[in-house]
């Protein structure tokens, strides 16, 4: 398709933003998607530093300031950092001394007499050892690509010079289009990535290109594990080798201590590349022309395939997102007469294309996804669940799928942790990267709700393909898990049950770890996973595993005080002592995220009314808002579930282009949308033992009018 024919398309298609009153009344009608998608579409008429948009394909992403491209980054250091990010670029420092966790000392801990190592640091004092080890490897800008502007009086150029914005994401497409003036000249950019390669394309069209005052230059930084994701401080310490193929392309080789990788790059015929210092290259257009062309593409590899134009790869993003946005389920709110309608639509059309572009790569997303590193660009599998866990709801299963096959990957890894603990089965690691290894850390290594996820993650795809390809596909990682959660409860002799803890860290990370035992959360996920382990291997034709049944028979039962569940079984004084009234809320997770096997509804009621006139909201979460949401939808309370959803705390602020704030350093946290996607699905589609009229998570008082296609039914 040539270009002419595809720009009027994409400006015709959704470059605008706000909402639209525009619904059917005709709740049988089919929703009108493109209509639902577009008047979401997030729209800057200024410089916005707070606002950076991201275009991507779930393993690679790039983030633009408001000309279309990195020009301005240094003004993004301490908001949203401009990055280019994948799945596979990962960095690690020297490592002189060798260190490894094959190597590391681990701390012993007493579990009811028997000793347990962890990969523990004491007091959180970070030695020169652990230090490396919680750094590397992590996750590389792979290069920044951006505007130098020059002015006609030759002062420096400044955020300032851009004037009169005009830049929207068309969520349609994919495809970020930016519209300014520089120095009184028009600049217009269209920026899109390519669906399934690692390719960024750009056009831009402005008369600043004809005399030079309009050039693109790359650069390439050496690695850190700050939020940064780039140190431009030590060009002696990487390389960049430049090959100019050809008069319209180049390669450059890339190298950083043992990391190596490549980028290609393409142009318009006329225009010309320059170095003009270490690892520092500027694209100049042709002389007689308004109009530049370039595609960059970045591989872990030299790169033999030809490189798509910028047209070829526009109508890729076009084709892809139309399918995304078609295909998968929907949610109209715009017949529904309560005010905060469009608030929650934006939030959940947003949502969706963040997490599409963040969290649906070959492995589990780090909490600022592919945009900037938050905990040296680890990922926390804890924190998977509330990043794709929805892909299964709202019927875009693989993109869920896409990231399962890690847990198969670092089995043996998971196995061997579980061996060296004196346990069955494997042992998922918390904070982590593509090698499987644990971080230390005094908190990551205790925590244990990380282990039932894969079980979920599993059940999720048989209820979406209920076949024995899925049980096939995901039996090891269902029984291996299964086999290690039986194993870690400890018989305690005084009560004649199974306990957890300690040594235990719950997901409210505020206990002690040494004297934690039976949070109410980890209990009653510990009952659903072995529960739904068993029915796994009645699925797969096997008898019920005894230890198992034995486990689930005698396993202790949540801890209740004043009438209301304690959020460990050691946190006595929980609704006296304001110091328990902190962060994640995760007692309410147990009849929410979960149907709550052994949880009694109206003790857990009680337990939401004081959580929710009482809390520290400050010290919460972005994903804790969407799980009060489905404890309160599956107490038939659907008002308060829409209630927990717009909770007025700094940490439950969605911006202009969508992303879930949480404080300073953290500016974006994915779990946040993941969750919210989850909840609304739940909320509307329902859940297994909901209500049967439509909804059943919303208000049924004549203010939500809520239309739906293609999402599923939560367990």
């Amino acid at each position: 398709m040539k270009l002419c024919h595809l720009l009027p398309l994409v400006g015709a298609l959704c470059f605008c933003g706000g909402a639209s009153s525009s619904f059917s009344a005709d709740t049988n009608a089919p929703i009108d998607r493109q209509a639902l998608v577009s008047r979401h579409n997030p729209v800057l008429h200024r410089f916005d530093s707070d606002n950076p948009f991201t275009v991507g394909n779930g393993d690679f992403a790039f983030t633009a300031d408001a000309t279309g491209l990195q020009t301005f980054a240094e003004a993004f250091s301490n908001t949203i950092p401009l990055g280019t990010l994948s799945q596979w670029g990962w960095h690690s420092f020297p490592n002189p001394d060798g260190w490894s966790m094959d190597r590391f000392h681990y701390s012993e801990f007493s579990v009811f007499g028997r000793m347990v190592g962890y990969d523990d640091v004491p007091g959180n004092r970070q030695t020169p050892e652990t230090k490396w080890l919680r750094e590397n490897p992590h996750r590389l800008h792979l290069g920044r690509i951006g505007f130098v502007f020059t002015k006609g009086d030759g002062s420096a150029v400044t955020t300032n010079d851009v004037k009169d914005v005009e830049q929207t994401l068309d969520l349609w497409t994919g495809v970020l289009r930016s519209r300014y003036l520089f120095d009184g000249q028009p600049v217009e950019v269209f920026t899109v990535c390519h669906p399934e390669r690692d390719i960024l394309a750009v056009r831009v069209i402005s008369p600043l290109l004809k005399n030079g005052r309009a050039r693109i230059e790359i650069q390439f930084p050496y690695g850190t594990g700050s939020t940064l994701t780039a140190d431009w401080s030590k060009p002696e310490a990487h390389q960049t080798v430049l090959k100019l193929t050809t008069p319209e392309t180049a390669e450059f080789a890339r190298t950083l201590d043992q990391t190596s990788y490549n980028v290609s790059a393409r142009w318009s015929a006329g225009a010309h590349l320059a170095e003009t210092a270490p690892h520092r290259f500027i694209l100049t257009g042709a002389k007689d022309s308004e109009e530049l062309e370039f595609v960059c593409a970045f591989a872990p590899k030299p790169i033999t395939e030809r490189l798509p134009d910028f047209t070829y790869t526009l109508a890729s993003a076009i084709t892809h997102w139309k399918q995304f946005w078609t295909t998968g389920g929907a949610i109209d709110l715009s017949g529904c007469k309560d005010p905060r309608w469009n608030e929650l639509e934006r939030r959940i059309v947003l949502s969706q294309y963040l997490t599409a572009i963040q969290c649906s790569g070959v492995y589990p997303p780090q909490e600022t996804g592919l945009t900037y590193n938050s905990w040296e660009g680890k990922f926390h599998l804890e924190m998977h669940w509330w990043h794709e866990a929805h892909f299964a709801l709202w019927n875009r299963l693989p993109l869920l799928v896409k990231s399962l096959g890690y847990y198969q990957t670092i089995m043996p890894k998971a196995e061997a942790t579980a061996r060296r603990q004196g346990y069955e089965g494997a042992r998922w690691p918390k904070m982590t990267d593509p090698s499987g290894n644990d971080s230390p850390s005094p908190v990551g290594p205790f925590l244990i709700w990380q282990q039932p996820h894969p079980i979920f993650y599993a059940e999720l795809c048989y209820r979406a393909k209920p076949d024995q390809a899925t049980l096939d596909q995901f039996k090891d990682m269902v029984m291996q898990t299964a086999q290690f959660m039986a194993s870690y409860p400890v018989w305690d002799d005084k009560k004649n049950r199974f306990v957890l803890g300690p040594v235990l860290q719950s997901a409210q990370e505020i206990f002690p770890k040494n004297n934690t035992l039976n949070p109410t959360f980890e209990l009653t996920y510990w009952r659903w996973g072995l529960q739904t382990a068993q029915l796994w291997r009645q699925r797969l034709g096997m008898p019920p595993e005894p230890r198992w049944d034995d486990v689930l028979k005698k396993l202790a039962d949540p801890a209740t005080e004043q009438d209301k569940y304690l959020f460990t079984e050691t946190a006595t004084g929980t609704y006296t002592d304001k110091k328990w009234v902190k962060d994640h809320p995760a007692v309410t997770a147990s009849l929410g995220l979960l149907p709550g096997p052994g949880i009694d509804r109206e003790t857990m009621r009680r337990t939401l009314d004081w959580i929710w006139a009482n809390w520290n909201w400050p010290d919460t979460w972005g994903w804790d808002y969407p799980m009060l949401a489905m404890c309160a939808a599956r107490l038939g309370e659907p008002e308060r579930a829409v209630d927990a959803l717009f909770l007025d705390t700094p940490k439950n602020h969605y911006a202009i282009n969508g992303h879930n704030y949480q404080r300073p350093g953290l500016t974006i946290y994915l779990p946040g949308n993941g969750g919210l996607l989850y909840a609304v699905a739940m909320m509307a589609a329902g859940w297994d033992g909901a209500p049967s009229h439509s909804a059943p998570g919303f208000p049924s008082n004549g203010k939500w009018n809520v239309r739906y296609e293609n999402l599923r039914a939560a367990p």
